[in-house]
């Protein structure tokens, strides 16, 4: 028997990382992230994060993600799905299509087929969005600010309008983030149990 694959989406300061991790205790699965949970991916981390990586070429930043994500997959999700583990990743292929596509402005699809080649065709059973306007994800950022969370606010307007657009797949569910860390855990553990049976 396989575990079941959950990721969680949403763009900076959304609160999905507290969030796949609270899902994580909660189902006893295992908890991950991307990019950077393997010894390489740390590695792309560093150099996708850096305000002094400014001049990375957008194709590049999208290559530098499929690359994490493919050595994620091989050397972490897939492995842990197959021992009957569940899973929840902190971002996966959606980020790259909401973050390369629409906000880089790169071809949607490609970006899509891109990762889907780097995983080998693993999707997650279940994607949850975090849905969180504008001004309120601006309020919960510090002033000390990663290459992405500093892109701009058209830049978050794109990735925003990319994460509704993606969300209209039936194996997705949309969750209001805007409320307490507690409420936001309630809805995600019972979107969870209504979609997988978990």
């Amino acid at each position: 028997m396989t575990g079941r694959f959950i990721a969680l989406e949403g763009g900076e300061g959304s609160g999905k990382s507290t969030q796949a991790k609270l899902l994580a205790a909660d189902l006893g699965a295992m908890a991950t992230f991307e990019p950077g949970d393997t010894a390489l991916g740390g590695a792309i981390r560093r150099l996708l994060l850096d305000p002094a990586t400014s001049a990375l070429e957008d194709r590049a930043e999208a290559l530098l993600m499929a690359a994490d994500r493919a050595q994620h997959v091989a050397e972490v999700i897939r492995p842990a799905l197959e021992s009957g583990r569940h899973v929840v990743c902190d971002r996966y292929l959606a980020s790259s299509i909401a973050y390369q596509g629409y906000g880089r402005g790169l071809d949607p699809g490609r970006v899509a087929a891109l990762s889907e080649w780097a995983t080998g065709g693993l999707v997650p059973d279940l994607t949850v969005l975090l849905d969180v306007p504008e001004e309120v994800a601006e309020s919960r950022l510090t002033s000390t600010r990663d290459r992405f969370e500093d892109a701009g606010h058209e830049f978050h307007r794109r990735v925003l309008a990319g994460y509704r657009a993606l969300a209209a797949d039936p194996h997705w569910v949309v969750i209001d983030g805007t409320r307490s860390v507690d409420e936001v855990a309630v809805a995600v553990r019972a979107a969870v149990r209504d979609r997988l049976a978990l």
